[in-house]
């Protein structure tokens, strides 16, 4: 019975650090989410102003100028990108993904040889190498918790080159959607060719002293890193929301798991007692009868 109660008591003991130490990261992705959150929905003003302003540059441009990143052409490879987490404990963040992933592909793709991938995130490296998959780059793309502008560019870079040397026909985004800190939507969003800007509101009217092609050349380049960049910091903002429930969950077992274990010890613990207490009441009676 002793050795049972030790046992009962260095689980408690063992389950009360795992909870000190998931409580701990829940504090910390609570704190990450915040932050992200304030960065991400500040970051939607920005966009619909570039949308606003990219919207009016293609109209004033008409049919007569063309841009390779406004045209689309036959589909022969498709590069999805994904968007993943470096580190798990963040509940179903990247299986969802993945799963949603893999009826994508087989109801769209009849061989590996229509499409290509990439990744953010270790995770998503792993998924795309243990599935066979073919890679746009054999390396996986780290992005801090705390996403920067230029982390986004070399990104970008590649995969504008990529289509404009027609290596890819079609690029999605595959990622997470935040939509508030217990929900979030697998999301796949078509990011070239640039499909229908939304309409603009705006009665501006600029003027563009380089020419309307050379503005073209400039701005739809930085279009893409914009929205690349947002749709990360909206990816970001999912995981430390997945990993802050997560943390919750855990600790909120852990401390479940506590109060049985605890209920465990103290019932064998009086069962021990009580034991003691019988074997001194007979011992007593014992001896009490032998002076008679």
């Amino acid at each position: 019975m002793a050795n049972s109660l030790r046992e009962v008591k260095m689980r408690i003991s063992s389950t009360k650090s795992t909870a000190q130490i998931t409580k701990a990261m829940y504090m910390v992705s609570q704190s990450k989410v915040k932050r992200a959150e304030k960065t991400y929905k500040g970051y939607q003003d920005f966009m619909e102003r570039i949308s606003s302003m990219v919207s009016q540059i293609v109209a004033k441009a008409g049919e007569e100028i063309t841009h390779p990143l406004l045209v689309a052409r036959e589909v022969k490879t498709t590069a999805y990108f994904l968007i993943t987490s470096d580190r798990g404990l963040a509940g179903a963040y990247n299986s969802g993904l993945f799963k949603a992933l893999e009826d994508h592909i087989k109801q769209n793709h009849s061989s590996n040889n229509e499409f290509i991938m990439s990744a953010i995130g270790k995770k998503g490296y792993a998924f795309i190498h243990k599935n066979g998959y073919p890679l746009l780059q054999d390396e996986p793309i780290y992005i801090r918790d705390d996403v920067m502008f230029v982390d986004v560019l070399p990104l970008v870079k590649k995969i504008t080159d990529a289509y404009l040397e027609k290596k890819i026909d079609r690029l999605v985004i595959v990622y997470n959607h935040y939509i508030n800190s217990l929900t979030q939507e697998v999301t796949f969003k078509e990011l070239l060719p640039i499909g229908k800007i939304e309409e603009s509101k705006s009665n501006i009217d600029y003027i563009y002293e380089a020419g309307i092609e050379r503005t073209l050349n400039l701005v739809l380049p930085m279009y893409i890193q914009d929205i690349i960049y947002g749709i990360i910091l909206d990816a970001k903002t999912a995981e430390h929301s997945a990993r802050m429930n997560s943390m919750k969950s855990a600790t909120d077992n852990a401390e479940e798991v506590i109060d049985k274990l605890q209920l465990l010890y103290n019932r064998a613990r009086q069962s021990v007692i009580t034991t003691e207490l019988i074997d001194i009441i007979g011992g007593a009676n014992a001896i009490g009868g032998d002076d008679k």
